[in-house]
């Protein structure tokens, strides 16, 4: 990867459109968008503080005009057509337009076919592969009037190993629906300049998901949600003419950036890392960036 132009390397007066963004990797991708300048639509549900999870669209809103940004809390269902609209319509009427699309949002459910009732199913393939395309699909107009436009989804690599589908195969599906959104629009959209690219982290990201499923213990094998973020911000400062239909590893995109100490986003330096789901193996981790794994 080469490093991105001067006038490229900061997101400064760009508006991201990101679904998800009221807690965890969202928020840290518009957290970071925002320490350059940048004007973020926040586009999430909950809009009043959930019972389990930390974090509205008000309270990221904050996060976000504190880490030097503007933001505009919306709450948008993804599920709805009709909300996609309100809340697009919204942004560019506030920001003038939209140079960037995040596609953050997902729901899981690591379940079995014998367990997966079609409520869970459906509320899979609603948010991710059917939210990524109906999101994505109404920002395009805009973004083909932007300079340097990108649509990022939070989507694995497109490797189709039976591990990675025998344990879940309604989340697999699922989850893949988003790249496969990747492979289809970076072509369909290329002659318009628009970059289509997936981003996926090699580790575990500590979020509040993560302490719901596994607690401290598993949080401790983590990597902090900045690692992506950072990841995010390299991706979405390139050429989008030059890079697009590619499925990126956090990792590999900061070492090729120059990143080399990797400890920082560590949650527990000590404790080994424990890898996500759906890394292929002809994508190895950057030498030394494992901690313990290595």
């Amino acid at each position: 990867m080469s490093d991105p132009s001067p006038a490229q390397a900061s997101l400064a007066g760009k508006t991201l459109f990101i679904t998800g963004a009221s807690r965890g990797i969202g928020l840290a991708i518009a957290k970071r968008a925002a320490a350059d300048g940048a004007n973020v639509a926040i586009a999430a549900k909950t809009d009043q503080p959930h019972p389990k999870l930390p974090g509205t669209i008000h309270t990221a809103a904050e996060e976000i005009e504190a880490a030097g940004g503007t933001a505009l809390p919306l709450v948008c269902d993804i599920r709805e057509p009709e909300a996609i609209a309100s809340a697009v319509a919204a942004t560019v009427d506030r920001f003038g337009g939209i140079d960037i699309c995040v596609n953050n949002a997902s729901a899981i459910s690591l379940t079995d076919t014998e367990h997966t009732s079609a409520k869970r199913y459906d509320l899979m393939h609603q948010i991710n592969g059917r939210g990524t395309f109906l999101v994505s699909q109404a920002c395009i107009p805009h973004l083909k009037k932007a300079d340097n436009p990108h649509v990022l989804m939070l989507s694995p690599p497109l490797d189709l190993q039976p591990k990675w589908f025998a344990p879940h195969v309604a989340y697999s599906m699922a989850k893949y629906n988003m790249s496969l959104c990747v492979l289809g629009m970076a072509e369909e959209f290329r002659d318009d300049g628009i970059a289509v690219n997936a981003l996926w982290p090699r580790t575990g990201i500590a979020t509040a998901a993560i302490d719901l499923i596994g607690g401290a213990d598993l949080r401790a094998h983590c990597r902090t949600p900045e690692i992506v973020a950072d990841a995010a911000h390299a991706m979405l400062t390139r050429n989008a003419r030059e890079f697009t239909g590619q499925f990126c590893m956090d990792d590999r995109v900061l070492a090729e950036a120059g990143v080399t100490d990797f400890s920082v986003y560590a949650i527990d330096p000590s404790r080994e890392l424990w890898p996500d789901f759906f890394v292929p193996d002809e994508l190895p981790p950057p030498p030394g960036s494992m901690g313990k794994a290595d």
